[in-house]
């Protein structure tokens, strides 16, 4: 991740797009997104999302996002939206929100609480709890899905061997980063589009479909897995596009 985007062949008055990955995954989730994206003319960054917990990684991420020249899209995976819609709030660069796949909280709602409300996700059935300590030397709980789970649940449109290697890199979350809930909510004031997965085991689609509803979200939908930015980058770039013409300007 680079604090600052290469505008190299940037088309005048495109936005920065900057995605937020998940749980279990990490930048290069977002390869065939971005490469699509460039192509169209857009800076785009994809940040190192910490998975530590849903202020401190929306702290961080709002760090990054407020060094930004100009109007901003953002888009975000899984996990990735929570911290997303803590951090964009009061951003006025921050034009659009596009949520992939993607947790879009309430005030006082967390990953874990909104996941329970629906079923159909097989994430708690594939994840190994492994301790750990965190920087300050406190002890903590990392969650990671078994990687013998992990394409099944996880990734099951996309092509085994690129799954397995996405098994082996995953970067996996505090138990924290699940059960935090935010305090500020983004999608209240910045307009939002979401696309929901309708295979995902991670994040049920009819989850998706009341959180879109809920925030009056633009919405499309697409026969994938939770991954879908992995196996559909087309049409996620062509959504995140949509947004960001929508709201140009």
């Amino acid at each position: 991740m680079s604090a600052t985007p290469d505008t190299s062949g940037q088309k005048a008055g495109l936005p920065t797009v900057v995605l937020v990955h998940g749980a279990f995954a990490d930048s290069s989730s977002w390869n065939g997104v971005i490469a699509n994206l460039k192509r169209r003319g857009y800076p785009v960054m994809a940040l190192a999302n910490p998975l530590r917990g849903v202020q401190e990684d929306a702290t961080y991420i709002r760090s990054i996002v407020d060094t930004v020249d100009g109007p901003v899209v953002m888009a975000a995976h899984s996990y990735g939206g929570a911290v997303m819609t803590e951090a964009a709030d009061g951003a006025a660069n921050v034009k659009a929100l596009v949520y992939v796949a993607s947790i879009s909280p309430d005030v006082g709602e967390s990953v874990l609480a909104l996941t329970m409300k629906y079923p159909g996700s097989q994430l708690g059935t594939a994840i190994r709890m492994v301790p750990c300590r965190l920087a300050d030397g406190s002890p903590a709980m990392e969650q990671y899905i078994e990687e013998e789970k992990f394409h099944a649940v996880f990734a099951a449109d996309v092509a085994p061997d690129v799954a397995a290697l996405m098994a082996v890199t995953q970067r996996p979350p505090t138990e924290n980063a699940q059960t935090g809930s935010v305090t500020k909510v983004a999608w209240k004031s910045i307009p939002s589009w979401t696309l929901v997965s309708t295979q995902d085991l991670g994040i049920p689609p009819d989850l998706q479909r009341f959180m879109a509803q809920r925030a009056g979200s633009t919405t499309i939908e697409i026969d994938a897995s939770h991954a879908v930015a992995v196996s559909q980058p087309g049409p996620v770039a062509d959504f995140i596009d949509t947004a960001a013409r929508a709201t140009a300007g």
